[in-house]
C-alpha cells in the first residue's frame, strides 16, 4: 500500500498471532478485491476488522447467533443490502467520499479455527484466510447462502474474485 492510499480495512488484533500473520495486509487485498469485483471505489469504503482468538468469537457468535462455540469468521453489514428474490443481486451500498467512507461493517475471524481448517483442506493459511475475508466482505455487501439462489450467486463471486488472486477454485 503506497503512503497516499488510505487503508479500506481498520484492523485490531486482539490476539499477536494475527499480528504476526499479517492479518492488515491480506485483509486490505481481499477487500480490495471484492470492491473491485463490484466495480466500487475503495477510497469510498470501511471495513472494521476483528483478529481474535476462538474464545472471543466463541462469545460474539453466541451474542449475536445465539450459537455458543468458535466459528472462523462473523460478520456485520452495517445495514440491511440483501436480494429480496432468491439469486437476485444485493442492493449496492451508497458511496461516502475520499476521506469519509461509508461503512460497510465489521468482521471477525478466529485463528485456531482457521488453522485448524487450513491444515484440514490442506491448504496454505494466507489462502484460507483471504478466502474467508472474500466471504466475509460479500457478506457486508449483502451476499448470502441461506437460499439456493443466493448461495449459487455468492459463491461464483467468490470463485471469480479469488481466481483474480491468483487462487484456485476452493470448492472443488
Amino acid at each position: 500500500m503506497t503512503a497516499t492510499m488510505e487503508p479500506l480495512v481498520d484492523t485490531l488484533n486482539e490476539d499477536a498471532r494475527w499480528e504476526a500473520f499479517g492479518l492488515a495486509d491480506v485483509a486490505e487485498r481481499a477487500a480490495r478485491a471484492v470492491l473491485a469485483d463490484q466495480g466500487l471505489d475503495p477510497a469510498c469504503f470501511e471495513i472494521s476488522l476483528l483478529g481474535c482468538a476462538d474464545p472471543r468469537i466463541a462469545e460474539l457468535n453466541a451474542d449475536f447467533r445465539g450459537k455458543p462455540r468458535p466459528t472462523n469468521v462473523l460478520s456485520w453489514p452495517s445495514e440491511e443490502r440483501g436480494a429480496e428474490v432468491d439469486g437476485g443481486h444485493p442492493d449496492r451500498p451508497g458511496p461516502g467520499q475520499p476521506g469519509m467512507p461509508e461503512e460497510l461493517g465489521d468482521i471477525a475471524l478466529a485463528w485456531e479455527t482457521c488453522a485448524r481448517e487450513a491444515v484440514e483442506a490442506g491448504r496454505p493459511m494466507q489462502e484460507h484466510v483471504l478466502h474467508l475475508l472474500v466471504h466475509g466482505t460479500l457478506h457486508l455487501l449483502g451476499y448470502d447462502h441461506v437460499r439456493d439462489g443466493d448461495a449459487d450467486l455468492m459463491e461464483g463471486a467468490e470463485i471469480r474474485i479469488l481466481a483474480s488472486l491468483g487462487l484456485a477454485n476452493p470448492y472443488e
